[in-house]
């Protein structure tokens, strides 16, 4: 605990030594004024000392022990056959005790703050025996306080904040200090508040802390924050009292009491009128002394000749007004102009309306400088169409351009050929007549989009661009043909009328009334015993068989030549062979296998057992060379020969078989088919010799 100043610590010591004499008074006419008895036997001795408790100073200071109080019983004759004893909470350690007198004395120096009281236990004893001639008794020796403590802002320092032009009075924030001295006795830990720093601008209430303000319209504009010092006094602030002190930062918060205001009456710029639109012209701005919220701003144009050329919008990071365009400046049409802009608050506080218009207005010109512009088409997209027949040189269309600026220049024109790499058109570089320069087909490239430059004659720097869309009208100049390669097949028992394909027909050309498409035979079909054609009238057509009785060995394939018109005028047409190939199919019709059938071996090996076999044959000869002649078909007449090598393999592996059917490969400009070969191919065996392996044309 902390002491007072030293006059006050001998003050105190003499008050404690004139407590301790009163209290040792006290302690020994509190004894009972019962005289003791004794009864024999098992009687019960009447208790001959009560005890109620002891008081004693804190923070004494002095060098001997400090004198509490004095115990004595009335069995204590003085001839020194009595001893006291002393128990519990700082006995011996605190409280000593004189066995022989009683007295009870404090070795240390006590603070009521750590303990108030301390609960000890007395007895006296023969000093013969050692056996008690009193019951035990409990006292209390109780610490008196004194003002050792000062008070203590325990959370300071202090912010708080109040809106500036509050009136007087107005609370900010409560302090509180407290004191740890006993709130029961005296005045130690009465306390009572002042304010040392901070006046006339707030007061505070003595009793309660609380911090008001003093003065009417304090502004935040001329001083946004006050250091407050308090001052907290025990003793009911009475001289010789403790003090403490603590800050309170005190923030004037924000009003709208504030008008926009703008620092010029007029502004004036200066803008290319090859600026673009939503370019932003000028920045102005209203100053506003108010911060945040109270100090955001609305613009806008209230007169002038361009509210519909520029408009204003607001930068709400800056509170700037920016003024935008909002269509193309014109020097040549208009050089000028003038705008009237207001600003405002957004949030005007009703309470400050007196102070003035919370709006201001400033006149803005703008103004329009020419610049050297390039030439302008008299349309931003041309469109032209031409036939696909059109003649080379024949006109399509005419462009045409100006020089906007009052010098009005010559203009003369090119086509940007990197938007017309195969050169199809010309342009006239006087006349802008664009000419055709090479033929043109629709099916190719329908539309060519192709850029027109105009350049002045005086300055060829200053380059205008047209765009001109030319779009090739369709001509009847493609014939129709087959929609896709169809692989038509038919069953060896394919019964007569049999559909066996249905086909249809695709033509570049693209007819303004949609395609129609007629199917025929061919004159020399016609009258073929093998199929028939049926046009379906909706540009497909079916083919059927005639017959039926199809066979593989007799023929695997035909060829059937479709005749196609369009409707196109005049009409063209087209001839289309369908290749049919014969297969066997199952019972409903599935198509199984469509190449030529093979003979049943004499030697009863299996088609597969000879293909292993010739496998074995080509991997393990070596040497060898191998002819073939391919076999003649119905529609060709192939002469050629082929030789195959190998290297020396194994050579006397081969047996000599009779009577196997080969296959050869049919080249031809169709796709690749096989054919069996006639009559039958033997291999002969010489061992170890080259032997030739023949596929003889069928005769």
């Amino acid at each position: 605990m902390k002491l007072g100043k030293v006059e006050l610590c001998h003050f105190l010591q003499l008050i404690a030594l004139f407590l301790c004499f009163s209290g040792m008074s006290q302690a020994e006419l509190s004894r009972s004024r019962s005289k003791p008895y004794f009864q024999s036997g098992r009687s019960r001795t009447k208790r001959s000392w009560v005890w109620n408790q002891f008081f004693v100073l804190e923070e004494y200071m002095g060098s001997d022990p400090l004198y509490v109080g004095k115990l004595h019983s009335d069995v204590d004759k003085g001839d020194g056959s009595i001893k006291y004893i002393l128990s519990g909470e700082g006995a011996s350690s605190i409280f000593i005790i004189d066995e022989n007198t009683g007295d009870i004395h404090a070795t240390k120096r006590l603070d009521r703050e750590e303990q108030a009281y301390y609960t000890l236990r007395a007895q006296a004893l023969d000093r013969l025996t050692n056996k008690p001639v009193e019951p035990e008794s409990e006292f209390v020796i109780k610490i008196q306080d004194i003002n050792d403590n000062e008070p203590k802002f325990l959370d300071g320092p202090y912010t708080a904040g109040v809106p500036e032009m509050s009136p007087v009075g107005t609370s900010v924030v409560q302090v509180t200090a407290t004191d740890a001295d006993d709130p029961t006795y005296g005045n130690s830990a009465r306390v009572v508040y002042s304010i040392l720093q901070g006046q006339p601008y707030f007061s505070v209430e003595p009793k309660t802390g609380v911090i008001k303000t003093a003065l009417p319209n304090m502004d935040r504009e001329a001083k946004d924050q006050y250091l407050l010092v308090i001052q907290a006094k025990d003793m009911v602030g009475q001289n010789g009292g403790l003090s403490g002190t603590t800050s309170v930062t005190v923030t004037l918060t924000d009003v709208n009491d504030n008008p926009p205001r703008f620092p010029r009456r007029s502004y004036q710029y200066n803008v290319p009128e090859s600026l673009p639109v939503a370019s932003v012209v000028a920045r102005i701005k209203a100053a506003d002394a108010d911060i945040g919220a109270n100090a955001e701003m609305e613009y806008k144009i209230v007169d002038g000749d361009g509210l519909g050329i520029f408009k204003i919008s607001v930068d709400k990071d800056t509170q700037e007004g920016i003024i935008t365009i909002q269509k193309d400046l014109d020097f040549e049409a208009k050089t000028s102009y003038t705008l009237r802009i207001e600003a405002a608050n957004k949030d005007a506080d009703p309470r400050f309306l007196s102070l003035g218009p919370f709006s201001d207005t400033t006149t803005v010109k703008i103004i329009v400088e020419d610049v050297d512009e390039p030439p302008v088409f008299s349309s931003p997209l041309y469109p032209m169409e031409v036939s696909e027949a059109t003649q080379v040189g024949n006109i399509i269309g005419t462009v045409a351009a100006h020089d906007p600026d009052s010098s009005n220049s010559p203009v003369r024109y090119s086509i940007d050929r990197n938007t017309d790499l195969e050169r199809y058109f010309n342009i006239d570089a006087n006349s802008g007549v664009i000419t055709t320069a090479k033929s043109l087909d629709r099916e190719t490239n329908a539309v060519h989009n192709i850029t027109v430059l105009a350049m002045e004659s005086q300055n060829p720097s200053q380059v205008g661009r047209g765009y001109v869309a030319i779009t090739i009208l369709d001509i009847n100049d493609n014939a129709p043909e087959f929609a896709m390669d169809y692989e038509t097949t038919v069953c060896e028992n394919a019964q007569p009328g049999q559909v066996i394909q249905k086909i249809s027909a695709v033509d570049k050309d693209e007819p303004s009334n949609g395609h129609q498409f007629y199917f025929s035979l061919t004159t020399d079909a016609t009258n073929n015993h093998n199929f028939s054609l049926k046009d379906n009238k909706d540009n497909t057509a079916s083919i059927l068989t005639r017959r039926n009785g199809f066979r593989r060995q007799e023929q695997s394939v035909y060829y059937l030549p479709i005749f196609i018109v369009d409707s196109g005028s005049p009409s063209l047409s087209s001839t289309n062979t369908l290749t049919i190939r014969v297969c066997d199919c199952d019972a409903d019709g599935v198509a199984q296998t469509c190449n030529a059938e093979a003979y049943v071996l004499p030697a009863g090996l299996s088609t597969g057992a000879l293909i292993a076999i010739l496998a074995c044959v080509l991997t393990l000869l070596g040497g060898y060379s191998f002819q073939c002649f391919l076999c003649e078909s119905s529609h060709t007449n192939p002469a050629w020969t082929v030789t195959l090598l190998f290297p020396l393999a194994l050579g006397t592996f081969l047996r000599t078989y009779t009577n196997v059917p080969l296959y050869c490969v049919l080249f031809s400009e169709q796709p690749m088919f096989l054919w069996p070969c006639f009559p039958m191919v033997y291999l002969k065996h010489s061992s170890e010799k080259k032997i030739p392996i023949s596929f003889l044309k069928s005769q």
